[in-house]
């Protein structure tokens, strides 16, 4: 709703008001202020004449005396409150008492007025206990709209390797096993953590999420537990860590291969003990804390070279995502693209927003900054004012694919911003082994002899794009 004025002074149309009182001169005192305010306002004498009218239908506001025949105001408030606890109420009465006010405010009253008052003053709270209801619809669409934004579901592809992703994420959400993503820079891994905070029990409780590599040696403790006042230098009053401001939710730790040697063993203390100390601090604080951790680094590799923890990585890898490149799932790029740009057009329209020629030339790029590479690509065409993707808009370096596998390398002119050479060579091979498969009718034996390839190395070239699926 809303609450500015048209030009014959009276308040936008569509707000309902019931006004509950045993006397009928106040009743109607009531509906006349408020009707000319431009409120549209029904009457009930009592208390179980205004529970009919609300099972008939909904109002924004309820004015109730406190004291009346029959059931009273308050129960009135408590049955208001059961069945549809976004109304405003707002109590009135003439034997005000402190005891009344803190049990009606208690129950989910807006406020609380003493007969008799102010045309204005009630004219104020009217305006007020609107706008506060209003806000906490509008609190709990954007709560709905986070959680539907990072709910499995919302995560974007129907390809095979998203499908299983989905599956997986929906089994282990509702655990409490600490869970470690892996995939390459780009790939949605913080999409994926949120995604199972908010298919949790968890959900409810703070999603807190850090860049390990992005926070200096010096401080990740101090940001990771926090500290007290004097600690150190600069340490000028107590400060809450990550563990604290996460308490009974999901604490993310994003590139948690950067995290060093002496903090690793802190932070398996954490995960095997479940407690934590502030830096300078002399007791042990509880954490309870789901820990996601995610890496574009190969971990098992780390531990093979002593710099990363084995007992930290196995408290870590309870359950292991894998997070598929953008290339090995290029079937998903259509339906990024259209979701991108309703995203980022100013002005959205229905249909396809990439035309087929531009659409090959994405398929058969190799993305190595993977979803975020593309998101990007396609704000950037918005932002040029382009309502669709063609290859005028496309960057050089995916415009390159159409370089063909005979094509002279003099044909070829390296962009003036410079290009991803193994990102385009990744391209020019995929396009190649569709074609060989195309050509062979899906025959992995006669594509690989028209490439001159073993079997074996065709093979491997197929899984290298996710592409040797039975």
């Amino acid at each position: 709703m809303t609450y500015d004025r048209e030009s014959s002074g009276r308040a936008i149309v569509g707000i309902r008001i019931l006004v509950v009182d045993d006397e009928l001169s106040m009743r109607e005192f009531l509906a006349i202020l408020l009707e000319r305010e431009g409120y549209a306002v029904d009457q009930a004498e009592s208390a179980e004449a205004a529970l009919a009218l609300l099972n008939a239908g909904s109002y924004d506001l309820v004015i109730s005396d406190v004291k009346m025949p029959g059931l009273d105001g308050i129960t009135l408030l408590e049955r208001i409150k059961e069945g549809t606890p976004e109304t405003a109420v707002l109590m009135m009465t003439a034997f005000s008492t402190a005891e009344q006010a803190v049990e009606a405010m208690k129950l989910g009253a807006y406020d609380y007025i003493a007969k008799p008052f102010k045309v204005e003053e009630i004219k104020i709270l009217v305006r007020n206990a609107l706008e506060k209801r209003d806000l906490k619809r509008e609190n709990q669409r954007l709560r709905q709209e986070v959680q539907e934004r990072f709910s499995f579901s919302g995560l974007i592809g129907k390809s095979k390797k998203m499908r299983d992703l989905y599956g997986l994420i929906e089994k282990v959400a509702p655990s409490m096993a600490n869970i470690l993503i892996l995939g390459e820079s780009g790939t949605g891994k913080e999409l994926v953590a949120r995604a199972i905070h908010y298919n949790s029990p968890r959900k409810n409780k703070p999603f807190v999420a850090v860049n390990c590599g992005a926070i200096p040696e010096t401080l990740m403790e101090s940001e990771l537990f926090g500290h007290k006042k004097g600690s150190f230098t600069g340490a000028i009053g107590d400060r809450a860590g990550l563990f604290e401001q996460a308490e009974g939710g999901t604490l993310f730790l994003d590139e948690i291969g950067e995290v060093p040697l002496q903090l690793q063993a802190k932070l398996l203390r954490v995960l095997q003990e479940k407690e934590f100390r502030r830096i300078g601090g002399i007791a042990d604080q509880k954490a309870d804390v789901r820990i996601v951790a995610a890496s574009n680094r190969n971990l098992e590799e780390q531990v093979r070279e002593n710099s990363f923890r084995e007992d930290l990585f196995y408290r870590l890898n309870v359950v292991q995502l894998q997070m598929p490149p953008l290339r090995e799932r290029s079937d998903d790029i259509p339906l990024l693209v259209n979701h991108f740009f309703r995203k980022y057009l100013p002005t959205p329209h229905d249909g396809e927003f990439v035309t087929p020629a531009a659409l090959k030339l994405l398929m058969s790029y190799a993305f190595p900054g993977n979803v975020r590479e593309l998101e990007n690509l396609v704000e950037r065409c918005a932002v040029l004012g382009n309502h669709e993707i063609d290859v005028a808009c496309l960057p050089s370096q995916v415009r390159g694919t159409q370089l063909q596998s005979g094509a002279s390398c003099d044909e070829f002119v390296i962009p003036p911003e410079g290009m991803d050479l193994e990102g385009y060579l990744d391209g020019i091979e995929k396009k190649i082994l569709l074609q060989a498969l195309d050509r062979s009718g899906g025959v992995k034996k006669k594509a690989a002899e028209l490439l001159g390839l073993t079997f074996r190395s065709f093979r491997y070239r197929l899984a290298k794009f996710g592409m040797d699926e039975e």
